[in-house]
């Protein structure tokens, strides 16, 4: 009699052979290892590309737009008839002398306008300095135009906030144009249609206030004295 059932032996060999060699595992270290060089080849493509995308083409392309504005790009320097770079048209400077317009007050540093030291007083509206410090620099701006002090606008007795503000308004430089002219030895008129020439209007027509750079005001009243 012959029997359907497999030889238990031949079966038991069977199954031993394919537990010591699991489908899992058969070929595992060659795919991981081709697995790995491809995504480091992936990697490295993708390291070139960015490589010359942010390191070459994006700074050329911003030095190129940069040359292109080159006085904005350099700091906006200002320089004189001579050709000699006398400051920066983005930070003001202070002038006490008589025969050049002033600018705004300056709490930058002990003697203003320090670009290391940017900043206000930090005092309050209601501060009692505050308020005795204004009311010396418009007594002091009257006397020397020769103004009431109700005609003293506020920006030339409040400082700016970086206490670097490069310009004026026009109504301060207005105020100024008599003491200058008598001290130059201009007539009012001249320096008067000076200042007029060198009033910046608003950004897009509304944007902001008109306002007057004082550096560059007084490189062109040295022009016009010449």
């Amino acid at each position: 009699m012959t029997s359907d059932t497999p030889n238990s032996s031949s079966a038991s060999s069977a199954v031993l052979a394919s537990e010591s060699h699991p489908p899992s595992e058969v070929g595992t270290s060659s795919v991981t290892a081709s697995t790995v060089v491809r995504q480091s080849l992936i990697g490295l493509r993708l390291l070139l590309a960015m490589t010359v995308l942010l390191g070459v083409l994006y700074p050329a392309v911003v030095y190129g737009v940069g040359r292109l504005m080159s006085d904005r790009a350099d700091g906006s320097l200002v320089t004189d008839a001579s050709g000699r770079t006398v400051g920066s048209s983005l930070i003001g400077q202070s002038f006490t002398d008589p025969q050049w317009f002033s600018g705004r007050p300056s709490a930058a540093g002990s003697d203003g306008y320090d670009a290391l030291s940017s900043g206000g007083s930090n005092l309050a509206a209601d501060n009692p300095e505050l308020a005795e410090l204004i009311a010396q620099r418009r007594t002091e701006v009257a006397r020397l135009n020769g103004v009431p002090e109700s005609a003293v606008p506020a920006d030339a007795i409040t400082a700016s906030a970086s206490g670097l503000d490069p310009d004026i308004s026009p109504a301060y430089a207005r105020l100024q144009v008599t003491r200058v002219a008598a001290v130059r030895g201009l007539s009012p008129a001249s320096v008067a249609a000076l200042v007029e020439q060198r009033v910046d209007g608003r950004i897009l027509g509304f944007l902001g206030d008109e306002q007057v750079n004082v550096l560059e005001l007084n490189l062109a009243l040295q022009r016009l004295r010449g």
